[in-house]
C-alpha cells in the first residue's frame, strides 16, 4: 500500500472543503497559525482553531530542504498526508507552484492525502520571477476543471506575489495585485492572497477592489487581527513564523545545555570554571 492508498483511507472524518470555504468570511477571518508537521498540527486543533494550514517554508526545512520547491512532491505530499491524518478539522496545504505537476496529477495527489485546499503562487519559486497573470490563471483554471472532472471539491487560495517579487510604485503594484487577483477569482480560485501586503490602506483597497475573499499574512508590522478583520480580510496565515520562532526558541534552549545550565530555568546561572 502506497502512502497515498493509506492517506485514502485515514481520511478526516470531519471538515471538508465545504466546511473550508465557509470559514472564509470577510470581517470574521479564518486566523491559520501555519504548521509543519502532524504534532504542531494536533495543538493547533486542540487550541479550538476550525482548520489547520501548512507552511512550505516550515515544512521543507522539517524534511531536510530549502523552501522553493527544493522538497521532492512526494516528500511534502507524505508530510501533507500525515497532519490530515492527525486532525479531524479541514487541512489546506501550501505546494509553492505546484512542485512541477500537471494539474490532473496535482489534484489526484493532493486529494490522496486527505487534505481539502491548497496555495498556489504566481512567481516561480526557484528563481523570484513572477509568472505572468494570463499563464497563472490558465494553471488556476485547469486545477479547478481537473478538481470538478475527477469529482473532488477544493479550495483554491491564489497567492499572488507581487508584493514579494513584483516592480513599480507602490501604486502600481496595488493596481496590479488587484488585476492579479480578479483574474485568479474568475479562473476559479475561491480566495486570493497578495503576500507581504502589509499597509492597512493597500490591505483595504485590496479587499474592495479584488471583490472576493482576501488573505493577509500576519507578520511583526502587520495590522492586529481585529484591525484585519476591520478592513474585511476574510483569512490571516502565519506562515513560516511560528516555526521560525519555535526553532529561535529550541536553540536558545540547546546553547543552555551547551553552557551546563538547566534550559528550563532562565535564572539559572552558568557553572562556575566554565
Amino acid at each position: 500500500m502506497t502512502i497515498a492508498d493509506d492517506a485514502k483511507n485515514d481520511r478526516p472524518s470531519s471538515g471538508g472543503a465545504a466546511a473550508l470555504r465557509a470559514l472564509h468570511v470577510p470581517g470574521d477571518p479564518l486566523v491559520l497559525p501555519n504548521v509543519w508537521d502532524a504534532a504542531s498540527a494536533r495543538i493547533v486543533e486542540a487550541a479550538g482553531f476550525p482548520a489547520v494550514a501548512t507552511g512550505s517554508a516550515a515544512v521543507a526545512p522539517v524534511l531536510g530542504y530549502d523552501d522553493g520547491e527544493e522538497a521532492p512532491a512526494q516528500e511534502m505530499l507524505a508530510a501533507v498526508a500525515r497532519i490530515a491524518r492527525a486532525v479531524a478539522v479541514p487541512v489546506t496545504a501550501d505546494l509553492e507552484r505546484g512542485y512541477g505537476l500537471a494539474p490532473v496529477e496535482l489534484v489526484e495527489r493532493l486529494a490522496a492525502t486527505g487534505a481539502a485546499g491548497c496555495n498556489l503562487e504566481d512567481s516561480d519559486p526557484r528563481t523570484g520571477e513572477m509568472v505572468d497573470a494570463a499563464e497563472q490563471a490558465a494553471f488556476l483554471a485547469a486545477v479547478r476543471s481537473a478538481a470538478s472532472a475527477a469529482g473532488v471539491d477544493l479550495v483554491i487560495n491564489a497567492r499572488t506575489d507581487v508584493y514579494h517579487h513584483g516592480s513599480g510604485s507602490p501604486a502600481e503594484r496595488l493596481a496590479e495585485a488587484v488585476r492579479r487577483g480578479r483574474e485568479y477569482l474568475a479562473a476559479g480560485a475561491d480566495c486570493v492572497y497578495p503576500i507581504f501586503a502589509a499597509e492597512p490602506a493597500d490591505i483595504g483597497a485590496l479587499v474592495e477592489g479584488i471583490g472576493g475573499p482576501v488573505n493577509v499574512l500576519f507578520r511583526p508590522g502587520t495590522p492586529s487581527l481585529a484591525e484585519l478583520a476591520g478592513l474585511g480580510v476574510a483569512r490571516v496565515s502565519f506562515g513560516p513564523g511560528l516555526h521560525r520562532a519555535a526553532q529561535e526558541h529550541t536553540a536558545r534552549l540547546v546553547a543552555a545545555i551547551r553552557a551546563g545550565r538547566s534550559p528550563y530555568d532562565p535564572h539559572d546561572p552558568e557553572p562556575s570554571g566554565r
